[in-house]
């Protein structure tokens, strides 16, 4: 319900926003929706990464404004006008959330430190840009930015503190450290569409080992394709159910190119969806026997679709790395594996996808872990505290 009282006005900056797909946009958009339903006007900063996309358009209540790009650099965009956009939007808001990685972060963070708005970076991961030349230099330009930006900001949220105590960056901060809980939205399955799901993409009678996520380098989708002739093996029927963005992820053409040939080598064994929406998300974990996070460095810092999958019923094999690891370790709901170790990771989506029952959770004691409501409550109050000494 949405408050009468006059609240907070709320800058949130990055640098992609939807249409644009990845576990950082989706935290950000619920953010957004549930302050606006709270009561929050929500003003989204962020790249016109499509030229196809309107410059400014309402959704769901929040105010998004794009910048144009000039180019794509790496994974990022490079958008010379994005200090004049920051720096007007910064006097018009009470209190600016900054979403970092983001190449602009610095900046951002300036104009709120010099308009006098209390600044609240939401530190998501640490990035990990595959090797090149160009992500060398990028790297060298970010690592001051990334500090300046911290040193600004006011408060530094994080989603566990197992991460934030593993980040190089984030240890440099720490005084200014608040965890927040990951932002978590997931309806229970409905019956029909993971019907229909079956029905359209031939699953009937199979073992579906879930993948859902971009086919960015630091997933690790080679892993769980290396394992899969050691799952075939004790399990038969097994497929990989793939949905997210697996093709022409940004900044990833070199890595699509590595895939290419595991993917046609077992590409019987391989099932693509389509982008699917909240409901059908909900019906993909249901159809799978067990989902796999295979992330294997610290680009990946916690991985919402573990806890989505949680609520829809489905236990997870996840990699034993900071932020990580926390889904399966708060709620006994899977297994951990060593990251990059394709055996490990068979042997244990055979075990789970064997006795599946005992990894189950009931729904209501995975909601109780993962609450996004709360979460955003502990936005609020934060942003309270900040603009009340201001």
């Amino acid at each position: 319900m949405t408050s009468s009282a006059p609240r907070e006005r709320v800058l949130i900056a990055l640098t992609y926003y939807r249409p644009h797909v990845s576990g950082l946009t989706i935290y950000t958009e619920r953010l957004a929706r549930g302050l606006t339903q709270r009561g929050h006007p929500v003003t989204v900063l962020t790249s016109r990464f499509h030229p196809r996309l309107p410059a400014r358009e309402a959704l769901d209540g929040v105010d998004v404004v794009r910048v144009p790009v000039l180019t794509k650099l790496s994974k990022g965009v490079v958008m010379p006008w994005f200090p004049v956009y920051a720096w007007a939007q910064a006097a018009r808001h009470d209190v600016i959330n900054i979403h970092m990685p983001q190449l602009e972060a610095a900046w951002v963070a300036a104009c709120g430190h010099l308009r006098r708005r209390p600044v609240v970076v939401t530190y998501h991961c640490d990035l990990r840009l595959p090797p090149s030349p160009l992500n060398t230099v990028v790297d060298a330009a970010l690592h001051p930015l990334n500090h300046a930006a911290l040193h600004l900001a006011d408060r530094i949220v994080a989603t566990t503190a197992d991460y934030a105590a593993h980040s190089p960056l984030l240890r440099h901060h720490a005084n200014k450290l608040c965890i927040i809980p990951p932002l978590v939205e997931m309806a229970p399955p409905d019956p029909a569409i993971t019907a229909r799901l079956e029905e359209r993409y031939g699953l009937r009678g199979r073992t579906c080992i879930g993948f859902a996520a971009r086919f960015a380098a630091e997933k690790g989708v080679e892993y769980l394709l290396a394992a899969l002739p050691r799952i075939v093996e004790r399990v038969p029927d097994a497929c990989v159910l793939f949905t997210g963005a697996c093709r022409d992820t940004v900044g990833e053409a070199a890595y699509d190119a590595r895939l290419a040939p595991l993917i046609a080598r077992h590409c019987d064994r391989l099932v693509f969806c389509d982008l699917l929406d909240a409901a059908e998300m909900a019906s993909f974990f249901a159809v799978c026997g067990v989902l796999a996070v295979t992330s294997w460095n610290a680009t990946e810092s916690f991985g919402l679709v573990q806890a989505e999958a949680m609520l829809s019923g489905t236990p997870v094999v996840a990699t034993n790395l900071p932020g990580i690891r926390q889904a399966v370790q708060q709620t006994g709901m899977g297994e951990i594996v060593p990251p990059r170790d394709p055996a490990a990771l068979a042997d244990a989506v055979v075990r789970v996808v064997q006795r599946r029952d005992h990894y189950r959770r009931p729904r209501a004691d995975i909601a109780a872990v993962f609450d996004a409501a709360g979460a955003i409550a502990q936005y609020q109050r934060l942003f309270e505290e900040l603009t009340a000494t201001r």
